[in-house]
């Protein structure tokens, strides 16, 4: 199965940091393109752990998406790595010179991502 990383308009403009400019051209289209794969991981997540997240409420399911990816350092670097996974050496080069503020956007966008579609979970 190939994968192309869509491309998302609008996102850039003249005062768009260095930082912002990466994760808008960078990290939201591979986030965006890893949609499916991820939420694979995260449903893997619930049944490892046997949480039964259909039967909590919605205010509930927002919150042990959060609590997944900020308490459970293995399960937040298993996304972080899906992420990384697809970068090119260029790509990979510019997120070491500040992979901290990289790795916290991503989490912070794959967890509003994943309570954007509660209900694929």
């Amino acid at each position: 199965m190939s994968k192309k990383r869509p491309k998302l308009e609008n996102l850039i403009t003249v005062n768009t940091t260095k930082i912002e400019f990466f994760q808008n051209t960078v990290l939201r289209p591979i986030i965006k393109m890893q949609h499916d794969f991820l939420v694979a991981m995260f449903t893997n997540y619930l049944k490892k752990r046997k949480i039964d997240f259909k039967s909590i409420s919605e205010e509930k399911k927002k919150s042990t998406i959060k609590a997944a990816l900020e308490k459970d350092i293995a399960f937040k670097n298993q996304i972080i790595g899906a992420v990384l996974g697809q970068f090119s050496i260029n790509e990979y080069n510019e997120y070491s010179k500040n992979s901290s503020e990289f790795n916290r956007r991503i989490k912070q966008i794959i967890i509003k991502r994943l309570q954007d579609s509660l209900h694929e979970l």
